[in-house]
């Protein structure tokens, strides 16, 4: 079968004998550039053996566009010698992207050709070991590294290596990301390579991260440049994930952290949940952003609590926590991860609720009303439970259709007041508040919202009356009913 190896050119110190050999012997062979120092051992070589034929692809970087066309002219270019079954493609570093190996696999699969690709080292791993021969960094069994072009986080506890930061716009990128993980003022390493493609003291500069972007540091950029990031300890981060979070909640209650914390327990910690629910509800009718981005650190620290309680007890982490959520959303929207066509929202909640009852194994309608908490205020359950019951049918066809219920049951309240029998009366005013509730939700008005927001009203209009009075030399204690309904009703005119 005819096949295309990847043969990973690493450093000339580095190269396996398994990549000498297919440099060696292969039938054709491509380098991805002659115009770097790591490929000229590679490329005398190839001249030293046997007169075999090779060629680069030099001229596709200097006519391609972009990266897209390039791949797909290095992948054809790959597989258009039908004659030849035995093709080598000599790169640096590591090996390929992965969308140059897509279109390589597409191309190959419909040209016959199987893919081989060797095991190299890349720059990154030269790089450290050499920073940990010389003392630049500490020795660690641990590293991560990464592709400057794929780098969206970062790991602070461990040194971290980055490739490919090729030019000055891909550092200027790097330094963004890394902004959100380290102090600006925290130090760097960028490692270039020496003419004889080595790693020594003179390729190597310390710089704060702050700086990486300067000018004066284009020149160090190119195809085999690393740098690399010591780690950075929780108390000098500028900035932290929920992993920091985590990390500060483990540290607060482990033996010698803080008494107070450890001793916390599910239902200690159940009143500041809901107050810190309600405090960024708070925030958010206030319009308060900046409150808002305390609240819900607030808030967060509440759920991280929890979950650091069970981890302790070995029942979940705060990860089964976040998978959870993930793992839910991506169920219960089959329009966006599956193939589920909706029209609109109000086919997004029927399909949610389907999903949900099918989730929680709910064949009944009562198996859903029983799933509402109980402990929810008494205005967002009853919400809830009509909406149960709306969604087999069960309903309103319309508000005003549901309107003339709640003037029944105003009249049967007042039947009860008349009658006087003070369970009747609880039970009237029980089914008005309800009925008023259906009219809400079929208006898509959250009741509680609205319920909120007239009682605000009242409180600003009663306050404003009050001082009106005052200001008129009346005291709202020595008023007649009579006389406060004068002033109410001026108020109302100016609010």
């Amino acid at each position: 079968m005819k096949r295309i190896t990847i043969i990973p050119l690493a450093t000339p110190e580095t190269m396996t004998t398994e990549v000498r050999s297919a440099i060696a012997e292969c039938t054709m062979l491509y380098f991805q550039t002659e115009k770097h120092p790591c490929a000229a051992p590679a490329v005398l070589l190839r001249q030293e053996s046997k007169a075999l034929p090779y060629q680069t692809m030099d001229d596709l970087y200097d006519e391609c566009e972009d990266f897209d066309q390039l791949n797909e002219r290095i992948a054809s270019r790959l597989t258009s010698d039908e004659k030849t079954d035995d093709i080598g493609y000599a790169v640096l570093g590591r090996g390929v992207s992965p969308e140059l190996m897509r279109e390589i696999r597409k191309k190959a699969s419909v040209r016959g050709f199987g893919i081989r690709v060797l095991a190299s080292q890349g720059f990154a791993e030269s790089a450290l070991a050499y920073a940990v021969s010389c003392g630049i960094i500490e020795g660690s069994t641990e590293y991560n590294v990464r592709s400057a072009r794929s780098l969206t986080h970062a790991d602070t506890s461990v040194p971290l290596a980055i490739e490919e930061i090729d030019t000055l716009l891909r550092a200027g990128e790097v330094k963004l990301t890394l902004s959100d993980y380290y102090p600006d003022e925290h130090d760097v390493l960028l490692f270039t390579l020496n003419g004889s493609a080595h790693y020594d003291s003179d390729c190597v500069r310390r710089l704060p991260l702050y700086k990486l972007d300067y000018p004066e540091n284009a020149y160090r950029f190119d195809a085999a440049t690393v740098m690399i990031v010591p780690p950075c300890g929780l108390m000098e981060r500028s900035r932290h994930g929920l992993s920091g979070l985590m990390e500060v909640m483990h540290r607060l209650r482990a033996p010698g952290g803080c008494p107070w914390d450890a001793e916390q327990t599910h239902e200690s910690l159940r009143s500041s949940l809901i107050e810190e629910a309600y405090e960024v509800l708070d925030a958010i009718d206030r319009k308060d952003t900046i409150a808002l981005e305390e609240e819900l650190g607030d808030l967060l620290l509440q759920i991280v609590f929890h979950a650091a309680i069970e981890q302790e007890r070995s029942e979940f982490t705060m990860r089964d926590v976040t998978t959870g959520i993930v793992n839910k959303l991506i169920y219960r929207h089959p329009h966006v991860f599956g193939s589920v066509k909706v029209n609109g929202a109000d086919d997004v909640l029927y399909n949610w609720e389907n999903l949900k009852q099918k989730e929680k194994s709910q064949s009944t309608v009562a198996d859903a009303m029983h799933a509402v908490p109980a402990s929810f205020p008494s205005l967002i359950r009853s919400y809830k439970i009509q909406k149960k019951a709306a969604h087999v049918g069960f309903d309103w066809g319309s508000a005003l259709e549901a309107l003339p219920k709640v003037e029944e049951e105003a009249a049967e309240v007042r039947d009860a007041i008349i009658s006087g029998d003070a369970a009747a009366i609880n039970e009237e005013i029980g089914d008005l508040l309800f009925a008023c509730v259906n009219v809400s939700r079929l208006m898509k008005v959250d009741p509680e919202l609205a319920l909120k927001s007239a009682t605000e009203k009242f409180m600003s209009r009663f306050i404003r009356m009050e001082q009106l009075m005052l200001s008129e030399g009346r005291k709202i204690g020595s008023m007649s009913l009579s006389e406060m309904d004068l002033y109410w009703e001026r108020i109302k005119k100016e609010l």
